[in-house]
């Protein structure tokens, strides 16, 4: 019976390094992908994509992966998902790279992104703390924020825009918390929507950051 139970153990363990480590791999292969695709959309140029279409495109493609993550299909999925959002961030990074010291403040969001991400993930994975709980507050604030940015650039409200980004910072960190842990503790088995998790996670902790740092600086 003690074996069977620590058989069952080390093969729960085995599984969950295996989704662990399929994650982070192609995490790691998306973000490559996306920045070349933000590149090939700054080298042309590419207009800013309205946020009608990005949207459209965003839930479409992430329906897409969602519904094919059990398939080799969910891999080219997330591709064309990751390398969209790459597209849609390409006329945003050209706009903050036109300005003033706009290459330093650009630096500083992707410094600040890798020691956030890199940070919270290491002390998920080092403490096994399990962050379970923080999911049903995550939805609703991620919610409450995704609206109120909408109502931000509707009425154009810089002021609240500004406060929206604070809060993605504040929601994109509590998700790399909880998603990380949900691999770990065996919550979450499926490594492409856990990759889609964190690539939207890091997309989103990036562009708040960039938001504010531009506000700061004046240039916002």
């Amino acid at each position: 019976m003690q074996t069977l139970s620590t058989n069952r153990s080390e093969s729960q363990i085995l599984a969950t390094n295996k989704v662990l480590r399929n994650t982070y791999t192609l995490l790691s292969m998306t973000l490559l992908f996306s920045a070349l695709c933000a590149g090939v959309a700054m080298t042309m140029n590419m207009p800013f994509i309205s946020p009608i279409i990005t949207l459209v495109g965003y839930f479409g493609l992430l329906f897409l992966t969602t519904k094919f993550r059990n398939s080799p299909m969910g891999l080219v999925c997330v591709f064309a998902l990751t390398g969209f959002m790459g597209l849609t961030l390409g006329p945003i990074m050209n706009m903050y790279l036109a300005t003033a010291n706009g290459s330093q403040l650009v630096m500083t969001a992707l410094g600040g992104t890798g020691v956030i991400f890199l940070g919270l993930s290491g002390y998920v994975l080092t403490s096994r703390k399990d962050f379970s709980f923080m999911g049903g507050f995550l939805m609703t604030g991620i919610l409450v924020a995704f609206l109120a940015g909408i109502g931000a650039l509707v009425f154009n409200m810089p002021a609240l825009s500004l406060a929206v980004s604070g809060m993605f910072i504040l929601l994109m960190s509590g998700l790399i918390l909880y998603q990380t842990s949900e691999i770990i503790h065996g919550g979450e088995t499926n490594y492409i929507m856990a990759t889609v998790t964190l690539y939207i996670a890091i997309y989103n902790l990036f562009l708040s950051l960039l938001h504010i740092l531009s506000a700061l600086s004046g240039r916002d």
